[in-house]
């Protein structure tokens, strides 16, 4: 026996909303984690609305507190050094995708702590030369230069913990 499947387009059925239907559904969108005015917008539009009710639905919810650039870039930035232990090079590359503000960019960055970010650098590469199989040195080495710099950090701070990790004697 065989059931007859629907036919959806990719994302599968879109339902429309109104602009009052839509500003409840965005306010426990922007409640559960910050949001940019980037994200919201797209998904304003995924809910069928006309860009001026987009506009009015995002300018609503930037006077109400629930969109706050500044606060979703220093969220933003304090999750992906802490949790993914992303370089600033990355995080910035990142965050510009997501705010317009190159000074809002700037300042979210300054949020990281030096001393706290060589920490985090040193024990990610420490982590990561002890997974490295290789048993040249200079490839060992180069691995993990190559895994850093994707990781988003930047090229000197890269050089300087690996002069550190070869002064402990652990590269």
């Amino acid at each position: 026996m065989s059931f007859t499947r629907k036919e959806y387009d990719e994302e599968g059925p879109r339902k429309s909303y109104t602009p009052a239907q839509a500003k409840v559904k965005i306010a426990a969108f922007c409640a559960y984690q910050e949001r940019c005015q980037k994200e919201v917008r797209d998904k304003l539009y995924s809910y069928g609305l006309s860009s001026s009710d987009v506009e009015e639905v995002l300018t609503t919810m930037i006077l109400e507190g629930f969109i706050n650039e500044e606060r979703f870039a220093k969220a933003f930035v304090s999750g992906k050094f802490r949790i993914k232990k992303w370089g600033k090079m990355r995080i910035a590359q990142e965050l510009k995708r997501r705010v317009n503000s190159e000074n809002l960019v700037r300042m979210a960055l300054q949020e990281i702590d030096e001393e706290e970010y060589w920490n985090t650098l040193l024990h990610l590469a420490e982590k990561k030369l002890r997974d490295i199989q290789e048993v040249d040195p200079f490839k060992k080495k180069l691995k993990l230069h190559q895994f850093l710099l994707y990781k988003g950090y930047e090229h000197d701070v890269i050089q300087s913990a690996l002069e550190e990790l070869q002064l402990k004697g652990e590269l």
